[in-house]
C-alpha cells in the first residue's frame, strides 16, 4: 500500500498524496479520504462527516480539514536526475 489514492473527477483521473497516518497519534486515516470527500459533496457538514468516519481526536480531524492537494504542482519538477544547464 502507499499512500497515492486515485479518484475520478469530470472523468478525469486526479491523483492526491493523503498522509496515511495521523502525524500526533499515529491512528490510520488515509482510508478516510474518498468516504469524507463523498460525504462532502453530498451536502453533509465536515463535522457531522468527521464524526461520521470516526475521527473524534483534534489532531486526526485537522489531518482531513486542512490537506491541500500540491501533487499537481509536484508534477511539474524534473524527477529525471536534474537540470541539463547545471554540471556537478
Amino acid at each position: 500500500n502507499n499512500n497515492t489514492t486515485t479518484t475520478t473527477n469530470n472523468n478525469k483521473k486526479k491523483k492526491m498524496i493523503i498522509p496515511v497516518r495521523c502525524f500526533t497519534c499515529g491512528k490510520v486515516i488515509g482510508n478516510k479520504w474518498e468516504t469524507y470527500l463523498t460525504l462532502l459533496q453530498a451536502d453533509v457538514s465536515e463535522g457531522d462527516a468527521l464524526d461520521e468516519l470516526g475521527l473524534k481526536r483534534y489532531c486526526c480531524r485537522r489531518m482531513l480539514l486542512t490537506h491541500v492537494d500540491l501533487i499537481e504542482k509536484l508534477l511539474n519538477y524534473n524527477t529525471e536526475g536534474g537540470d541539463a544547464n547545471m554540471e556537478g
